[in-house]
């Protein structure tokens, strides 16, 4: 919902007075706002397969309800993620381009995906665990009492940086050049006026040119490349960059290519897990009711975690292309079309999921949610984002009776993301 009751009505008031076929969902001031919900909820209802002729991104196709999502993801065999997994499109003749496994499609999308799968295996996310919690029980403990401080910067980031650090064997001290990586990674380079704004929001003080912009990512591949070749002249190690450099399907990867696969692991293993962090204490604070049930009983995170990745939904959609013409939904989509999946309205889907506007901590069927996609292409890390959400608020249920967000959050300006760039806060006390 809106941050205001006011301007909630109002985007529902236009939502439903918009000619249909005028409704664009893609429109990123409506995420910045806040106020999507009521213009996914009618296409939903009254047309879930729905072309879009005219916005910023080109004529697309929204699909908003979770099986035809469902649908559309696991048939890879109809619809292509190479052309790109954004509603945005590659810019003609930009030279510039970064390939990596999840814009691929089998067999080269397997046997690339396959290499880094050890990072998250059963037995690496125990040994995990004990290291999360030592990171945010230190985190936590270094919170100012009794004074507002930004908790996406103090906590979200700082935790999941940490984290990629690890999964990295990167150098600890310079952690947040990967945030940094991240946040220009994520940041739309189709617009030069709205990626200098973009840049100055996310830097403040600063400006960036695209160009400088890319120089800046290029100087992120050769740090890596540089860990690269320590990696691959030594014997295989259980972090990324040593997967990567030693795996048959990636060690001779083009340089660009090395670049999007990094940028993939930084952005996957980051932003996602950073905004349901800060995506769940504006969930508990907006139902307080589900948080003092939870305080009741800590084992309710089993449920209350997922729940959370539903309700966030950090990822707002992932875009494939047609490879022929296809029926679905009564509507025909023609091949080299753009089809967009719009997780955020997945997960909100009335004929799918019981009652999915409210957050429920004790949900019944929690993990029934496309947050981490399907098929394929599902999400290689879902299962260390749940642990590092789980043990954090573990940690957060041991010492905060009360967490008070004071000014509303400053969400980032995508369609892709649903991502923070601020959530200022205060805690009056410790348990």
């Amino acid at each position: 919902m809106a941050d205001d009751a006011a301007t909630f009505d109002a985007a529902r008031a236009e939502a439903y007075s918009t000619p249909i076929d005028k409704i664009d969902v893609s429109r990123q001031d409506r995420f910045v706002s806040n106020t999507i919900w009521p213009f996914f909820e009618r296409l939903r209802r009254e047309d879930p397969v729905h072309y879009c002729a005219e916005s910023e991104f080109g004529p697309y196709w929204s699909i908003t309800r979770f099986d035809d999502i469902v649908a559309v993801e696991t048939n890879h065999q109809a619809f292509s993620s190479e052309k790109a997994i954004g509603i945005f499109d590659p810019v003609p003749g930009d030279d510039f381009q970064m390939p990596m496994f999840i814009a691929m499609d089998p067999p080269k999308h397997d046997e690339q995906r396959k290499v880094i799968q050890p990072i998250v295996s059963s037995e690496n996310l125990a040994n995990f665990a004990p290291l999360i919690r030592q990171r945010a029980a230190k985190i936590l403990d270094e919170l100012p009492i009794g004074e507002p401080f930004d908790w996406v910067n103090r906590v979200s980031v700082e935790l999941t940086t940490q984290m990629l650090a690890t999964l990295f064997d990167f150098p600890f001290e310079e952690r947040r050049k990967l945030t940094y990586w991240s946040d220009l990674a994520t940041t739309d380079t189709d617009d030069p006026e709205t990626y200098s704004q973009a840049i100055r929001e996310m830097f403040p003080g600063g400006a960036m040119t695209v160009d400088q912009g890319r120089a800046e990512l290029m100087a992120c591949a050769f740090y890596f490349k540089t860990l690269w070749d320590q990696r691959a002249n030594a014997p295989p190690a259980n972090d990324l960059i040593s997967l990567l450099a030693h795996g048959e399907a990636t060690r001779d990867m083009p340089l660009m290519e090395f670049l999007g696969n990094i940028l993939l692991l930084i952005v996957g293993g980051n932003d996602t897990t950073r905004n349901s962090i800060t995506g769940g204490l504006i969930a508990f604070t907006e139902n307080p009711d589900q948080l003092a049930r939870l305080r009741a009983n800590p084992a309710l995170l089993d449920s209350a975690i997922p729940e959370i990745i539903r309700w966030q939904t950090p990822v707002a959609h992932m875009r494939r292309t047609a490879k022929a013409d296809v029926q679905l939904g009564g509507k025909t989509i023609k091949a080299g079309d753009k089809v967009v999946m719009w997780y955020v309205s997945g997960n909100r889907d009335e004929t799918a999921i019981d009652n999915p506007e409210a957050f429920i901590v004790d949900r019944e069927r929690p993990r029934h949610h496309v947050s981490f996609g399907f098929g394929i292409h599902r999400c290689v890390g879902m299962r260390l984002a749940e642990m590092q959400l789980k043990i954090v608020w573990e940690e957060i249920l041991k010492r905060f009776p009360v967490i008070e967000i004071v000014e509303e959050p400053v969400r980032v300006k995508s369609c892709f993301l649903r991502a923070y760039r601020k959530l200022m806060v205060r805690i009056p006390a410790r348990a």
